[in-house]
């Protein structure tokens, strides 16, 4: 079956689906992306991922070539031609093509990707508890870079490489300050003494919007939940520890760096409560 793309405003077959050489999301990675989980054919958070998406753009001066309601109709559309209605959707966004070196003058021609891909399960399905092994790599602690999906994630890429490598599911990354900052491909948190824990923001995360519904779930099912810094000591003795990303939700942590972790009943609890909302907001 051929996969069906959005770019710069036109459906088109994946095989005819090409991007410049030129373009500066390819040669400096200077651009941003997100990825949606879509459930019943609806995106979930998709105005907070798009909020999150627009805040990057005006941060990088990159204008969105498209309005909101225009983006909402090609992601459906794209969605209804894939028979896709449960997946991942990731918007990409790029400067586009511009003169040779790093000065954006001159790149006024923004390059705007929408590609759907099948998705990892339902959101209720349970996923093994993930190995996790600490990666040698560093995040900037304050890096305010961090607060966008930047199109240039080769700390999460290398951090990945090295899980790979050890045979584990997922890395674990640190901050310039030893802390816990997060996975590579999702936010990170941990249950200490029943409260639910996870970094601040100034240890150079990523704002995740399915870190923001954890915090909200948390509320609804009475568990307090703090930001707070920690070293990795601190999640060998935790109570659980759990990744949450848009792809998978709520991912419990069974290993890290070889060493067992604890199962605590609130993790279930969060994926549960994950999984029905999605099914709630896109039913």
């Amino acid at each position: 079956m051929t996969m069906f793309i959005h770019l710069n405003g036109q459906l088109v077959p994946e095989d005819r689906a090409v991007v410049s050489v030129f373009d500066r999301g390819f040669l400096y990675g200077d651009g941003l992306f997100e990825t949606l989980r879509v459930a019943n054919g609806r995106p979930f958070r998709w105005a907070q991922h798009l909020e999150r998406l627009q805040r990057g753009a005006d941060f990088l001066k990159i204008k969105l070539p498209f309005a909101p309601a225009a983006l909402r109709e090609f992601a459906a559309e794209l969605i209804a031609k894939n028979a896709l209605p449960d997946s991942l959707l990731r918007l990409t966004l790029s400067r586009g093509v511009g003169p040779r070196g790093y000065s954006p003058k001159g790149a006024a021609s923004p390059t705007l990707v929408m590609t759907l891909h099948p998705a990892p399960g339902a959101p209720a399905s349970v996923v093994p508890g993930w190995k996790l092994v600490t990666s040698s790599l560093r995040l900037p602690a304050g890096d305010p870079l961090a607060r966008f999906k930047t199109a240039n994630k080769l700390a999460q890429v290398l951090a990945r490489a090295e899980a790979d490598a050890a045979n584990a599911d997922e890395a674990l990354l640190l901050d310039t300050d030893g802390h816990v900052a997060e996975a590579a491909t999702g936010n990170l948190f941990w249950i200490e003494r029943g409260v639910v824990c996870t970094p601040p923001l100034t240890a150079g995360i990523l704002p995740g919007v399915t870190r923001a519904v954890v915090f909200e779930i948390s509320q609804k099912l009475g568990l307090p939940v703090r930001e707070t810094h920690a070293l990795p000591a601190q999640l060998r003795v935790a109570e659980g520890v759990v990744v949450s990303l848009s792809s998978l939700g709520v991912v419990a942590v069974a290993a890290l760096d070889g060493m067992r972790l604890q199962a605590s009943p609130e993790v279930e609890k969060l994926r549960l409560a994950y999984a029905a909302l999605v099914a709630a907001e896109c039913a």
